[in-house]
């Protein structure tokens, strides 16, 4: 590879991230760009509150880098940080503040079949109030394949339904 010459893989994870910065703004998601292990990270934070949760907010965190390669190592250290740095970032009295869900999001060309395995096996539970399904995005030159827990939890399972359009809707 010549020094001028671009890497397509890293493009392609770039694109994505440009492209999920557009969704999340246009669904209204306040987006900042913090970083993680040098990465940038595209984060965003939006509230929602509806009757049918009998007046009860959600707010959902979206977290997405991209990195070289999407190990389960990686994954999970990655939805670490990003159900902390969600807990830092909310407000009100703990034991008092309503749900809080994360989608931690890492993007690569290449994701290992262990990684996209752990992505799908389950929501990951932080505290009583703190409920994360991690991504594990493969941009492909066929096409994106995302792996995340599409199940229902027991905590915070009336929320599933709105959580899992949202995912949709942020990581096609």
């Amino acid at each position: 590879m010549t020094p001028h010459a671009t890497d397509p893989t890293a493009d392609a994870a770039a694109t994505y991230l440009a492209a999920l910065h557009e969704r999340l703004t246009a669904d209204g998601c306040a987006v900042t760009l913090p970083s993680w292990h040098e990465h940038r990270v595209v984060a965003a934070h939006r509230a929602d509150r509806k009757v049918r949760w009998f007046g009860t907010k959600v707010e959902l965190f979206v977290f997405a880098a991209a990195v070289p390669e999407v190990d389960e190592t990686a994954l999970g250290e990655f939805t670490v940080w990003a159900m902390s740095h969600a807990k830092s970032l909310r407000r009100g009295i703990p034991g008092a503040r309503n749900a809080a869900f994360v989608l931690p999001a890492l993007v690569s060309a290449r994701v290992r079949p262990e990684a996209a395995r752990w992505a799908a096996e389950d929501a990951r539970i932080l505290g009583t109030t703190l409920i994360s399904r991690p991504l594990a995005v493969e941009t492909a030159p066929d096409g994106v394949r995302t792996s995340m827990y599409r199940g229902r939890v027991a905590l915070g399972g009336m929320f599933t339904g709105h959580v899992l359009r949202k995912a949709a809707l942020y990581f096609p």
